[in-house]
């Protein structure tokens, strides 16, 4: 039976394509025909007619009835993948901010690094006298093979995915598409079959992922990582003698736990020194690699070449990828080293939401303005309003990748036995929690740019909470024997109102040497900031102390 069947919701009656989907007698021929709960395909009668979301072309269409009779439907739609079709908001809306990660965290990178280190392995083999099945290659030959690495492209990694869909295995179609590729230069052709020697499997994939790690910090995450902390100190240097109303407990006074004033800047520096801490732990990472055969024991490498030193082999190996060497392992390389990088990654992202909180609050309570861009609007009702977006952004997204990440740091190190298949699908998605930490980075930064601070609401915070003056008269006078500093503090502050003429009143009339009582009366909430100044403008120099190296 056939009619035309355009969407779900002309089914429901409405047609707001002006499309009909059969008459009611089409209907009840159906329903006769099959029993209740049958689900059955109906193709469209005429060309297939694009559906209302105007990208889609209907393919096919599923009715079924269940035991009341009432019909259900699903279409299935040939839709093509496009920023508003991406089941990721990583590769749909915000494609342009990550993008930079595609070249190693997509599949094309993993295929690519797979063919690097395929051809690095018998390039190796062709270095090691005893093999002499593998001769050494001529300068031309090493070029040959350096050239499929270096011109690797989309087609190639489309050829391989095509060559996949035969062997149903991934790693072995880099294989085929290597040995096709190198069918036709007479010296790599004589010893095509020593592409994946005494290789599984992981010994490639495990280093393949080792290499997207380690090109994606150098080259994208630790770059954005230096220009936010960079961000975050000169904010700190330049808001270093900005006086501002400390706020513990969400309060300027809890009970008499007083909130000394501080800077802004030296609020700022805090955050710096934090995340510097945790970029310097994740620089220090060892990312490791493992190349030792089916269970770790370089049982096939000893069979065929018995008095070959394999373990140091492999050391050189994999040292010559710029990795680590792990000599102890199953089949798989045991991933601590992921679970450490990907759990430090997790505490950065944790700072920097206390920053986009901090940041968040500071708005909220007039501190900062945030300048906007002609023709940006802030909300689409109130035309005076703009929300702190790029901080909510970021926040929202550093939870999104910590999520991710939490669960790769957790589940990476497990493996069943000698292995298991639960870490192949999980590392295909580092890319998702790196993506959204790179989303969040760069919102945060956004919105640093927009940042233009309001001295004049922090000035008037100060100017209303002389109360915060009680520490450093309470402290003067437990150091001059001042009985009771604390009960007198108490009667002046608790339930009244604190002004600049109170406290100037109770400071002269304390039984104290005249210095300490001139130095106090000097002392206003503008002042009382301690080495709050000092603090942030030595910024700098703290963040490269904490990280042992120069990375502004």
């Amino acid at each position: 039976m056939e009619f035309g069947a355009p969407c779900s919701r002309a089914l429901n009656g409405c047609s707001p394509c002006g499309l009909e989907v059969g008459t009611p007698i089409q209907r009840e021929i159906v329903k006769s025909r099959f029993p209740f709960g049958a689900s059955f395909l109906v193709w469209p009668t005429s060309t297939p007619r694009k559906s209302c979301a105007g990208r889609a072309m209907l393919k096919d269409y599923t009715v079924s009835f269940d035991k009341a009779g009432k019909m259900s439907t699903q279409i299935s739609c040939d839709f093509e993948l496009s920023s508003l079709t991406a089941l990721s908001p990583l590769d749909g809306r915000y494609w342009s901010k990550v993008k930079d990660l595609a070249p190693y965290m997509s599949e094309y990178g993993l295929i690519y690094f797979r063919v690097l280190v395929e051809i690095k392995w018998l390039l190796k083999l062709s270095q090691i006298p005893e093999i002499t099945e593998v001769p050494s290659f001529s300068e031309e030959a090493e070029s040959f093979l350096q050239g499929l690495i270096d011109g690797f492209n989309l087609d190639d990694a489309l050829e391989i995915k095509n060559i996949e869909r035969v062997t149903n295995h991934d790693v072995k179609a880099v294989e085929y598409f290597l040995k096709q590729k190198c069918q036709s230069h007479p010296e790599i052709a004589q010893v095509l079959e020593f592409f994946h020697f005494a290789c599984t499997s992981e010994d490639i994939n495990n280093l393949a992922h080792a290499l997207m790690l380690k090109e994606s910090m150098k080259n994208v995450m630790f770059p954005v990582m230096d220009k936010l902390i960079m961000a975050i100190c000169t904010m700190a240097k330049d808001n270093a003698h900005i006086s501002m109303l400390s706020r513990t407990h969400g309060q300027v006074i809890y009970q008499l736990w007083l909130a000394s004033p501080t800077t802004l800047g030296k609020e700022m520096a805090v955050f710096a020194i934090r995340l510097s801490r945790e970029r310097k732990e994740m620089h220090q990472v060892e990312i490791m690699g493992k190349f030792a055969g089916a269970v770790g024991n370089y049982n096939a490498h000893l069979a065929a070449y018995p008095h070959i030193n394999w373990p140091h082999i492999a050391e050189e190996f994999v040292k010559s990828l710029g990795l680590s060497f792990n000599p102890y392992v199953t089949q798989i390389e045991t991933h601590d080293y992921m679970a450490k990088l990907f759990h430090t990654l997790i505490q950065f992202n944790n700072i920097l939401i206390d920053f986009d909180r901090d940041i968040w609050g500071y708005i909220s309570l007039g501190y900062f303005k945030q300048m906007t861009r002609a023709g940006e609007i802030g909300s689409s009702t109130m035309p005076h309003k703009v929300n702190p977006i790029d901080f909510e952004n970021s926040e929202g997204n550093l939870g999104k990748a910590n999520g991710g990440l939490s669960h790769l740091s957790m589940k990476l190190p497990i493996s069943r036995w000698q292995r298991d298949l639960t870490d192949s699908t999980v590392l295909r998605n580092m890319g998702e929690g790196l993506g959204h930490s790179l989303l969040a980075y760069k919102s945060a930064l956004q919105g640093i740019g927009k940042l233009q601070v309001n001295e004049a609401r922090l000035s008037e915070d100060l100017n209303h909470s002389w109360e915060v003056l009680a520490e450093p008269i309470q402290t003067v006078m437990r150091r001059f024997g001042v009985p009771e500093p604390y009960e007198k503090l108490k009667e002046l502050t608790r339930g009244r109102a604190v002004s600049q003429e109170s406290i100037t009143e109770f400071i002269e009339g304390l039984e104290l040497p005249e210095e300490a009582k001139v130095n106090l009366l000097k002392l206003t909430p503008h002042t009382y900031i301690g080495a709050a100044a000092e603090l942030a403008m030595n910024v700098d120099t703290a963040v490269n102390l904490v990280n042992g190296l120069e990375f502004f």
